[in-house]
């Protein structure tokens, strides 16, 4: 059996003077791109089944934007993942519930962007290039792998399938 798991850093945000880092909200950028990524999901088919998402104001905004293009995707906001290292955001993954077979988390760099790259063995070597330069904010790093249980998923055996940012798709509307 095949899961795929969605990696979406936060939208861009603000940074208020005397404002907590948690109680950052999304920038004018970030209200901007986080509905394409949600409109990107929702028209390529890959809707998860569940969204587990770090308490900061940021990625709940983030989640805010996304989730309209999302409908039936369950939420579960999950405090270890907020400004987690790569090890924490990886435990959460492999604690995710077994009938979820399209998983996102939406979180923050560093420890996203190393959980990516610790994940993908596989894919397009200019995809992985992209996501080894930058995993900027909005980005989203789509990875598939071969596993019965999430629980199962080890360092270097997911396949890179999509790594896309928010500028792309802004390109894209641009050109049409």
């Amino acid at each position: 059996m095949s899961r795929r798991l969605l990696l979406l850093r936060h939208a861009k945000s603000a940074y208020p003077q005397g404002v907590a880092d948690i109680d950052r909200p999304l920038g004018p950028r970030g209200r901007e791109a986080a509905p394409l990524m949600g409109d990107y999901i929702a028209r390529e088919g890959l809707r998860p089944g569940l969204a587990m998402v770090s308490p900061a104001r940021r990625t709940q905004e983030t989640w805010s934007a996304v989730r309209p293009f999302l409908d039936g995707t369950r939420e579960e906001t999950v405090p270890s993942i907020y400004e987690a290292p790569s090890t924490r955001i990886l435990d959460a993954i492999r604690s995710a519930p077994d009938d979820v077979e399209n998983l996102m988390v939406i979180g923050h760099n560093p420890g996203l962007g190393e959980a990516a790259l610790r994940l993908v063995g596989e894919g397009p070597k200019e995809l992985r290039r992209d996501l080894r330069e930058k995993f900027p904010t909005a980005a989203l790093a789509v990875i598939e792998f071969e596993a019965d249980r999430w629980e199962a998923i080890g360092e270097g055996t997911g396949t890179l399938l999509r790594y896309v940012r928010p500028r792309q798709l802004a390109a894209e509307m641009e050109d049409d």
